[in-house]
């Protein structure tokens, strides 16, 4: 394991991880990282500036940063964490998984926006747990996209690095990773990624501001919504490997195939 450094990036990217991945964790548990990410957001707020925040610079590089810490599994280990499901059953499995996760996620965010939180400035008038929360759910979706590109068979090559940044650029656009696109995959962004990605980091900010709310509401609320984001975003990366595998969608459920 890569030792820390003093600007925190390394547990950041560490803590991240750990809230996306398949350990299972009780509220309190996950309220105590989550803020425990909060605060190491607001001394990377402070190093940034108002406008790295502001245009969603600081949230979309510590993405890129956390996205090697995401554990990934195979489709052979997946299967057998998920009772032997192949194909779209094991799909389905994924997506519903990552749902509960997501929600669980909003649900502790809006409980943290609730409570008195000593917010910094630089964090304009949201405060640091949901820049918390918005990082972490976007990892628990590019984890999502990553097995679901296992599932499908659409293989990504490349180092740690490189495949994270793919995952992440498809979790911006909102599309399958196409190999044949592109070349090698690099860990570097190129310019139209990077503008992509912020946009789409401040708009998953700018859904999480409704968990402001009072503590049953603001909780209920970022649960309902990142658990439908989730299933929509599945729904579209789905419909695009299957289309990049040349399978054809999968028959209603009840009817004969």
């Amino acid at each position: 394991m890569e030792p820390a450094r003093g600007d925190g990036s390394t547990e950041l990217g560490e803590l991240i991880g750990r809230l996306a991945g398949d350990e299972e964790m009780d509220r309190e548990t996950r309220g105590r990282l989550l803020g425990r990410l909060a605060r190491l957001l607001g001394q990377g707020a402070r190093r940034a500036g108002a406008a790295g925040v502001a245009r969603g610079r600081l949230l979309a590089d510590l993405l890129v940063e956390a996205a090697p810490h995401i554990p990934i599994r195979d489709l052979e280990t997946l299967s057998r964490h998920h009772h032997g499901l192949v194909g779209e059953d094991l799909a389905d499995n994924l997506v519903r998984v990552a749902g509960n996760a997501t929600t669980a996620v909003g649900a502790a965010g809006g409980a943290l926006a609730a409570v008195e939180f000593a917010a910094p400035p630089l964090l304009l008038t949201a405060p640091a747990q949901i820049a918390a929360e918005t990082l972490v759910v976007a990892a628990i979706e590019v984890k999502l996209i990553a097995e679901l590109h296992e599932v499908y068979g659409i293989s990504v090559q490349g180092s740690g690095s490189a495949r994270g940044a793919a995952f992440v650029t498809s979790w911006a656009r909102q599309r399958g990773v196409n190999p044949l696109e592109g070349g090698t995959f690099t860990s570097a962004l190129g310019s139209a990624a990077k503008a992509t990605l912020r946009k789409r980091m401040m708009r998953t900010f700018g859904r999480h501001l409704t968990t402001m709310g009072p503590l049953l509401t603001g909780a209920a609320a970022g649960a309902a919504l990142n658990r439908a984001a989730t299933k929509a975003l599945a729904g579209k990366i789905r419909q695009d490997l299957r289309a990049s595998a040349g399978l054809p969608p999968p028959l209603p459920r009840g009817k004969p195939r």
